[in-house]
């Protein structure tokens, strides 16, 4: 050994690794790494090397704006490779408001995260709900078939208005509806920087109550490098989306400021189902030793051709005959004229759109403003707080036929001596709204045992609804801005809650969760069919959740949990109704219990759950005066099931993820309403269906997910992504003639990621969407009558885009 010791000392060696945030593990590129007077900066991926050392024992030291500095002592006697982690210089609001707001890893609950790279594989213009596709137990539609334009996701069966949605902890739901419109904010994914969703109660949180589950946004976070990146698409249907994002990177050691512009266009999938959106994000915020501050400022328009009506099944099927008894059915009536008729038979099965009238669009404009606090008291105790602001307004435009003045209170007109009671015209539906409130949470944490969380909201809505007719057939006593109806919607939601981990030993984690939410609501003036509105109503709820994580090794853990939640009905329910009518509101017990492990390259979720509901809302037939669907409550139904998600990486070529879940999903006693119509269309009375142990409508018994994807080079990627949904069942009746096909989709993606000389990513993505062409529907909606004793029954579906591609590229400086 002593004759190799000269050889050594003059033998040279290399330090390399790679510099990365301690926070989320993202590469700090620019870094300074220095031993001495040699220095070097960390490259985009955050790699370093220092060559040409001698052995010996050195000094290592790392700077990064906004980070404190990483100091050690290396004694060097062959390469060595490190990773350094810097902490924030600073207090990082997002990381922050993460603790306040979201489950975390030892918390007793459902939940899946998608980072930014999850998301931004797959954000070719597509709706904020498409990118949710591949987690569990997820089933999203699209009303023009193409993921553009009006969009929605059920959960476990649970249609949006039972699915919290929240943007940084802030209430997105819209107040009255309860309902998600990410078409008021499209491309919102491209400012998303990471992704939370809850399945089935989960944690308390702000807004409207998770019945089914909750999706956590986190926007823009701190970036310390300068950036501009562009994302333009382009495919099939005249779908082009261009994007620009920039980032001036921590300025002063305090500073950042980002921005995003977006414009989507599409022609959609279904006849005149054209989409032109606008979209714009910027956000600024201050860093500070103990307090930071963060302003986001985020608006959309939208501008969609209404084809919210779906496809007649007889159409769908080419159904000729069928399709003469739909005509017969409902010429004459609200539904469609005999000069409509003529599409019926000339357009395309699977795209026609009942709608002709070129102004028959959608048009909203939402305007968002976000205040964003955090301050660390001590270093036990810090303080997260915002306040936000919503402006919503626009308007729905309608070509309506044969028309009662008298609906519109309007005057008859009397032509050469003759009365006209009826007359075709053109008429908007106004929505404006003012959505305003603070969010708040304090996160104590006196030792590594213990976490509290104090939280709560105040929030206040208040909508105003009106009518418009903006032109008739016939002139009478109306003038231009008169409103033909006028609503008021008026609405608070107080919530607080206190949540608590204690590590209790090693291994076991107990968790408890109590939440106390109080909302009032009113209405007045009149509805669109200008009957009176007066009412009022005050709902308390307590929503407490117990659970427990037991570790039973360094990599796995079970856990089991019992959650309450309340919920209140909607506008339409308390608009459809009058005070000793009006329904109850909804509560649900939910159980959930699993099994998680995760290593490097393999992880799997195995999940049980019982979601048991008291007064659940819903369809049954029952219509009110106007003809319009309303709920109402059935006592007992529930919702039991297990969900899989799994992933393995299995080497450096292939990853293969996948979800499954199986689920039962039956209400216990349910009431059908079928009502009895005379020659002239007038109700003489109805029939009653009772139902035992019914399927819940829109609750497939399975669906599965599936992502292959092979890595021919580092910078190349081949992915097959497959999606089943089992059949569903368009209403509460389990009838077989009322139901959604069950789907078997796949989709094809080409990634392909370089970088060059001034530039730090090249990418381009090619997704072929439906790629073996499968027909499908992915929403649907039934209603039947009965004309003396014959049972008429439609069915109206929304057809999805058969095969289609999107072409990609991405460039970022």
């Amino acid at each position: 050994m002593a004759i190799l010791v000269p050889f050594l000392a003059l033998a040279q060696f290399t330090i390399s690794g790679k510099v990365v945030n301690q926070a989320n593990k993202q590469a700090l590129a620019g870094a300074s790494v220095a031993i001495g007077e040699l220095t070097v900066q960390a490259s985009a991926d955050g790699s370093f090397q220092l060559s040409n050392l001698k052995t010996g024992t050195y000094h290592l030291t790392v700077n990064y704006v906004g980070y404190k500095t990483y100091e050690k002592q290396l004694k060097i006697t062959s390469n060595t490779t490190i990773q350094i982690e810097l902490s924030s210089a600073s207090l990082n609001i997002d990381e922050v408001l993460v603790q306040s707001t979201r489950a975390g890893a030892k918390t007793p609950t459902t939940f899946k995260n998608l980072k930014k790279e999850d998301i931004e594989k797959n954000n070719l213009g597509q709706d904020l709900p498409y990118l949710l596709n591949q987690t569990p137990s997820v089933v999203v539609t699209s009303d023009a078939g193409t993921g553009i334009g009006y969009t929605g996701v059920r959960i476990r069966g649970s249609d949006p208005t039972r699915v919290n949605v929240t943007i940084n902890g802030i209430p997105y739901n819209d107040p009255e509806s309860q309902g998600t419109f990410f078409v008021d904010i499209p491309d919102f994914a491209s400012s998303a920087n990471n992704i939370q969703i809850q399945r089935g109660v989960g944690t308390s949180t702000n807004g409207a109550g998770a019945f089914g589950g909750s999706v956590n946004i986190q926007t823009t976070t701190r970036n310390d490098s300068a950036y501009v990146e562009f994302n333009g698409a382009a495919g099939s249907y005249n779908t082009l989306k261009n994007t620009l994002s920039f980032g001036t990177g921590l300025l002063n050691n305090m500073f950042t400021l980002d921005g995003r512009l977006s414009k989507i266009g599409s022609d959609g999938y279904i006849d005149r189902g054209a989409a032109n959106l606008k979209s714009f994000f910027f956000s600024g915020a201050y860093y500070g030793k103990n307090s930071s501050l963060r302003a986001n400022v985020f608006s959309g328009k939208e501008v969609t051709y209404q084809v919210w009506n779906g496809v007649p099944e007889a159409k769908l099927n080419g159904n000729n005959e069928a399709l003469l008894n739909h005509y017969y059915n409902n010429v004459g009536t609200y539904y469609f004229t005999t000069e409509d008729s003529v599409r019926l038979w000339d357009s395309n099965n699977r795209t026609y759109s009942m709608f002709n009238y070129p102004g028959q669009n959608d048009n909203y404009d939402q305007d968002h403003y976000q205040l964003i606090y955090a301050h660390n008291i001590s270093p036990k105790l810090s303080f997260h707080g915002a306040l936000h602001y919503t402006y919503g307004h626009g308007y729905w435009e309608e070509l309506k036929y044969g028309q009662k003045f008298s609906k519109y209170g309007i005057d008859p007109v009397t032509i050469g001596g003759t009365s006209i009671d009826k007359t075709d015209l053109i008429r908007r539906r106004w929505l404006k709204n003012d959505f305003y409130g603070l969010t708040y949470s304090f996160n104590y944490t006196p030792d590594d045992k213990l976490n509290l969380i104090f939280g709560g909201a105040y929030n206040e809505y208040n909508g105003h609804h009106f009518g418009e007719i903006t032109w008739t057939q016939y002139a009478s006593n109306s003038f231009i801005g008169q409103h033909y109806y006028d609503g008021k919607g008026f609405k608070t939601d107080f919530n607080i809650y206190g949540r608590g981990n204690y590590q209790f030993d090693e291994k076991l984690n107990l968790f408890a969760d109590l939440q106390y939410r109080g909302v009032t609501y009113s209405v007045s003036g009149t509805d669109k069919n200008r009957n009176v509105l007066n009412q009022s109503d005050r709902l308390n709820f307590f929503n407490p959740k117990a659970g427990l994580t037991y570790a039973l090794d360094n990599n796995s853990d079970v856990y089991a949990s019992v959650a309450v939640a309340n919920k209140e009905p909607n506008r339409d329910d308390y608009v459809n109704s009058t005070v000793s009518t009006r329904p109850k509101h909804e509560s649900l017990n939910d159980i959930e219990a699993g099994y998680r492990f995760t290593k490097k390259d393999y992880s799997v979720a195995l999940n049980a759950f019982g979601m048991f509901y008291k007064n659940q809302l819903v369809l049954t037939g029952k219509v009110n005066s106007d003809g319009e669907s309303i709920r109402q409550n059935v006592p007992k139904s529930y919702r039991a099931g297990l969900e899989l998600d799994w992933g393995w990486k299995i080497n450096q070529l292939v990853t293969w993820r996948s979800t499954a879940s199986l689920s039962r999903n039956r209400i216990k006693e349910f009431n059908e309403v079928i009502y009895i119509y005379d020659a002239n269309f007038e109700v003489t009375g109805q029939q009653d269906n009772i139902y035992k142990k019914t399927n819940i409508a829109y609750s497939p018994s399975f669906i599965w997910t599936n992502e292959l994807a092979v890595n021919p080079t580092s910078k190349t990627e081949i992915a097959l992504l497959t999606k089943y949904v089992g059949k569903q069942y368009l209403d509460n009746t389990t009838n077989s003639s009322r139901t959604l096909d069950a789907y078997f989709v796949n989709d094809i993606r080409f990634r392909y990621n370089t970088r060059f000389a001034g530039i730090r990513n090249l990418g381009i993505t090619l997704l072929v969407n439906n790629a073996f062409n499968e027909l499908y529907e992915s929403n649907g909606y039934t209603y039947s009558s009965l004309y003396g004793d014959q049972l008429v029954t439609e069915n109206f579906y929304f057809p999805q885009a058969e095969r289609n591609v999107m072409l990609g590229l991405s460039v970022k400086f």
